[in-house]
């Protein structure tokens, strides 16, 4: 199968390259694109140099599948010549995920909502993943109804640029060094502060908004209520957040890690006598979501208390992509064209 990754020296574009390699995806070609500066680099696949080349003004990327992380406005611009060219993008950023006529997909959740696709398939934000890996099954089982959400996110959210603060800041710290933070807002050296994305008028940011919206679309319920909080902390991969969930009716926790146990993408974390549950170290680096602190939420009958914890490199972007498209080929929607 001819594959293109667009975007490919970024964080998650060398993300795919591994991950490519490790699940074994039928690549018979590989065409790795991004921005003119890096044309020219060579990165490594199955042991042997790829060359890395500036976008074509044609839109042919003669791929069959496309993986896109190179920026929305990118995505918007030319995702739908990449899909015109015979290609099925699947979109890891935010240009396509609200738009009606494409899906938003978490394999665990609605796998099958990207067979009806119509050229490009968007990919959620990581909070959205992370955090639907664990609800979804939960959904099924007992009915969401309302969920509230704080998540801490890992300073690669915002790529290598937020990886370096965190080092570079911390060092100065320690030094006692001014501390001048230059890609976020504040220092996020011995600190943590409200997600860097725009507020609304309502209150709430980009990224909150995003869990909210996705959410509802991916789940397929128009009118579920859910409230984000979302923070920066100063840990270098892996999300993690508590999630407090309301439900049709009463569950039990051992209800609820029943559940979880048996669903795909989870792994339960929850050792009460060790005090022992999700955390991002033990997330980064893996494929799946840590789920844990499993309790009745004492405010509210019917609800749920729990913690998840997920690396938003992989299962957050690089890995749900893949996934889908492996998907796709189980299904026999996704095939290399016959010469």
């Amino acid at each position: 199968m001819r594959v293109a990754i667009v975007g490919a020296t970024g964080a998650v574009g060398t993300e795919f390259l591994g991950i490519l390699e490790e699940r074994r995806f039928p690549v018979t070609s590989l065409s790795l694109f991004a921005s003119e500066r890096s044309a020219g680099r060579e990165l490594e696949f199955r042991g042997s140099p790829v060359t890395v080349r500036a976008l074509p003004d044609d839109g042919d990327l003669e791929a069959d599948v496309v993986f896109s992380s190179a920026g929305g406005s990118l995505s918007r611009a030319h995702a739908q010549a990449w899909a015109r060219h015979g290609a099925i993008v699947i979109d890891n950023t935010s240009a396509w995920r609200m738009d009606p006529d494409v899906p938003l997909v978490v394999p665990e959740a609605n796998g099958d909502d990207a067979l009806a696709h119509r050229g490009i398939i968007a990919n959620p934000n990581c909070s959205t993943i992370i955090a639907l890996v664990a609800l979804a099954p939960l959904h099924r089982a007992f009915g969401l109804r309302r969920a509230t959400v704080a998540t801490y996110q890992a300073v690669s959210g915002a790529g290598m640029a937020g990886i370096d603060e965190l080092r570079d800041l911390t060092r100065a710290a320690l030094d006692g060094d001014p501390l001048r933070p230059r890609k976020f807002r504040h220092s996020i050296a011995f600190n943590l502060f409200s997600h860097d994305s725009d507020i609304g008028d309502d209150g709430y940011n980009v990224e909150e908004r995003k869990l909210l919206l996705e959410s509802r679309k991916i789940l397929g319920l128009p009118e579920l209520r859910i409230s984000a909080t979302c923070v920066r902390v100063p840990v270098f991969r892996a999300h993690s957040e508590a999630i407090h969930a309301e439900f049709e009716g009463p569950v039990s926790a051992d209800a609820a890690r029943e559940v979880l146990a048996a669903a795909p993408g989870i792994r339960v974390v929850d050792d009460r006598q060790r005090n022992t549950f999700p955390m991002p170290l033990d997330a980064s680096g893996g494929d799946d979501v840590l789920v844990g602190r499993l309790r009745e939420d004492t405010s509210l009958p019917g609800a749920l208390a729990l913690f998840v914890a997920g690396d938003q490199i992989r299962k957050g972007a690089a890995l749900n992509a893949v996934q889908i498209a492996e998907h796709l080929i189980a299904q026999g929607a996704l095939r290399a064209p016959v010469p």
